[in-house]
């Protein structure tokens, strides 16, 4: 009931927008006496805010053009390699080029907002990696006559991509899909997978929650799993095709994301106005593709979400070692070969300092000499993987891992080829 009265009012604020722009051709209507005023100036912008704020969001393009490699340009053209029913693996292809760079699989969080939102998390690493990203789809558009997708599915499309790719390739995982790229690459590891990654990089992802746990995590453990099916999933209502879908909606995590850091908002809302009233268009137009990326966000799948919940926030299956994904136990102790680092922001209020440094804790078998761990002071969590901070100084340093880890890393394991279970749509 509350996603339908939430699409009703999305769709009843149409006709306010084109209000919107009769108000603005009224103001800039040369029988204004107040034209070219401060004040003038000042309620155009407003009504620029508003709009913005206001408008249909869909999922943003890729945009990305082209890159630098070796102080040149080179085109990329973004194309989908392989396609799931809830997800396509993305490449980012330089085109005319032959260069032979590490294969890089970026794990997008499949959490509310699209994987666009790491566009600069790609562009940062493209320059010196042959990148690939999971790109999830907005589960509201998946017909219910279709698989359903839960934390298992997860781990299934991960050791696909993986096969896909083949040997020596690297995972970057933002967030959320720590754990999960953490599980793959332990259940590839008890296998002898010779796809398993060549490294792994880990960016602020709740690997054990009860380390210096955070307001997000003290939250999901003060309600049991029943509060969160009849409080936060919802039927998919008409018109989308997942119609009747049970799903946990992207505009409850986005308010809940708005809520949690409602005074930066107001800052940066009035940082927009003051933008457009003073006629500083890049600055304006960053902070309007902020929030065009920022307010588009998808639904989830009921079964995944809970079972994340249930899993990674309440029970700590991973950290403990009863995670089981199908029929496999996830033993951390079987990853002897692959490298792993470790990034975390010491202002970060969503995943505490320590719950990612906490995969080095449970994986004993893994030479120090394979692990790198760095605390980026003064960055909070959104800093850990995008931003100048991201740019200038954790890139350069997860592409000298990655070029230590593919200089080292022999596939001595066996060559077993396992077929998992994921949809093959």
């Amino acid at each position: 009931m509350l996603y339908l009265l939430q699409n009703t009012i999305a769709s009843s604020i149409r006709p306010m927008r084109q209000s919107l722009r009769i108000v603005r051709a009224t103001l800039n209507s040369a029988a204004n006496p107040f034209i070219n005023t401060e004040l003038h100036k000042s309620n155009l912008a407003w009504l620029d805010v508003i709009e913005q704020l206001s408008g249909a969001h869909l999922k943003p393009e890729w945009g990305i053009h082209e890159t630098e490699v070796n102080g040149g340009a080179v085109e990329i053209q973004d194309e989908i390699v392989l396609k799931r029913t809830y997800c396509q693996l993305v490449h980012f292809k330089k085109v005319a080029t032959k260069l032979h760079q590490p294969k890089l699989l970026i794990v997008a969080p499949y959490s509310g907002h699209f994987a666009t939102l790491l566009r600069g998390t790609v562009e940062a690493m493209l320059p010196e990696h042959d990148v690939y990203i999971t790109d999830w789809f907005d589960c509201k558009n998946i017909p219910t006559n279709q698989d359903r997708f839960n934390l298992n599915d997860f781990i299934d499309y991960l050791i696909d991509f993986l096969h896909f790719l083949g040997p020596k390739t690297h995972v970057l995982a933002v967030c959320q899909p720590t754990v999960a790229a953490l599980a793959t690459t332990a259940i590839m590891s008890d296998w002898g997978d010779r796809c398993q990654p060549c490294s792994l990089t880990l960016i602020a992802g709740p690997i054990d929650t009860r380390v210096n746990p955070t307001k997000v995590n003290e939250f999901a453990k003060s309600h049991d799993l029943e509060w969160f099916e009849k409080n936060l999933i919802q039927p998919v209502p008409p018109p989308f095709l997942g119609m009747g879908r049970r799903v946990y909606p992207g505009f409850l995590q986005l308010n809940s994301f708005m809520a949690m850091n409602s005074d930066r908002h107001a800052i940066s809302i009035d940082a927009m106005h003051e933008a457009l009233v003073r006629g500083n268009e890049e600055e304006a137009h960053r902070r309007k593709a902020f929030y065009d990326e920022y307010l588009s966000v998808m639904d989830l799948t009921e079964e995944f979400y809970l079972q994340t919940i249930k899993e990674v926030f309440q029970e700590h299956s991973l950290p403990q070692g009863k995670m089981m994904s199908r029929w496999h136990q996830v033993d951390t102790k079987h990853i002897r070969k692959s490298y792993l680092m470790v990034i975390e922001g010491e202002e970060d209020d969503i995943c505490g300092v320590g719950q990612t440094k906490a995969a080095f804790d449970i994986t004993p078998n893994l030479p120090e000499k394979h692990k790198r761990y760095e605390l980026i002071q003064g960055v909070g969590h959104y800093g850990t993987f995008n931003g100048a901070v991201f740019r200038r100084t954790i890139a350069p340093m997860i592409t000298q891992f990655i070029q230590d880890a593919d200089q080292h890393h022999e596939v001595t394991v066996s060559p077993s080829q396992v077929t998992t279970t994921g949809d093959q749509s």
